[in-house]
């Protein structure tokens, strides 16, 4: 086969493994936070989901209907051929996927508000292209629906505002979200660069697994410090209550200008779609997420 009929393949399985089953780092959190829910409509939202996280891998249908719009992160090796043909592969299979899947349409045109029909259009799927050494590629996609991308924040705060300023304007975002972004949702916040380098960061913390806290000790500490205070809102799962309004937060940084100190949060809902495969020479498919081909 082909090296970009194996990309449009490969890309193709991604959105399907995305759209249908939950990696098992959010699936194991949803789980921990339904033992541990005291509160009974609470427990009963978080019931809801885990069943309906099992109904949508047994029927292999997407777990929302809300299937997103797509976010492909490529991490190429310098040496992979055909670089300039990728984006062309993974085009085509968001458009075999809308069809065979299938994927609700999710591209409007803000303009003229007709939607494309095929869930591409302009900048949509999005790329963001990592080059590194070697022969490998590495495709990842995560799928974002609406709720929960319409309250992404991104905040200029003085720097004096320091990690209390930090902590308060991830809490606020939170807080001002309620039940929206269809709690426990994830938080992705990045620290510093500008107002584009932070939401992009903040969006691609929400790739890390639930379970692999920071490995700088100071940022895990204070990962652990929002992420308890958050859950101490009441929000709850789904709005309606409970000890669980979060399920995790992943924290990065870039460096800043003395005289700016931006902070952006990025919300993924609890139906956290990411998945990722790496592609080896000679055409070997290593799937990171699901062992489902």
């Amino acid at each position: 086969m082909e090296q970009v009929d194996l990309v449009e393949n490969v890309a193709f399985n991604l959105i399907n493994q995305a759209v249908v089953y939950l990696p098992e780092d959010v699936k194991k959190a949803l789980k921990r936070a339904y033992d541990e829910e005291t509160s009974k409509i609470g427990k009963r939202q978080l019931k809801i989901i885990l069943d309906n996280i099992a109904l949508a891998e047994k029927e292999k249908v997407p777990l929302c209907q809300d299937t997103g719009i797509a976010k492909f992160y490529i991490r190429a090796g310098a040496q992979v051929k055909k670089l300039d043909e990728i984006e062309r592969e993974i085009l085509r299979a968001m458009q075999r996927a809308t069809r065979d899947i299938p994927l609700r349409p999710n591209a409007v045109n803000p303009f003229t508000q007709k939607n494309s029909g095929d869930n591409t259009g302009r900048f949509t799927p999005s790329f963001d292209w990592e080059i590194v050494p070697g022969d490998n590629l590495e495709l990842t996609v995560m799928i974002k629906g609406g709720g929960s991308e319409n309250f992404g924040a991104i905040g200029m705060l003085s720097p004096s505002q320091g990690i209390l300023g930090i902590k308060k304007f991830v809490i606020d975002t939170v807080v001002k979200a309620g039940a929206q972004p269809c709690p426990p949702t994830i938080l992705g916040v990045a620290i510093g660069g500008g107002t584009e380098i932070a939401t992009k960061l903040a969006k691609k913390a929400l790739l890390r697994p639930l379970d692999k806290p920071n490995s700088d000790p100071s940022i895990a500490k204070l990962e652990k410090e929002i992420f308890e205070v958050t859950n101490m809102t009441g929000i709850g799962p789904m709005g309606m209550g409970g000890k669980t309004t979060i399920l995790g937060v992943h924290i990065d940084y870039a460096h800043r200008h003395p005289a700016t100190f931006p902070v952006a949060v990025a919300l993924n809902c609890w139906a956290a779609r990411r998945a990722t495969a790496k592609i080896g020479t000679e055409g070997k498919v290593e799937y990171l997420n699901h062992n489902l081909f």
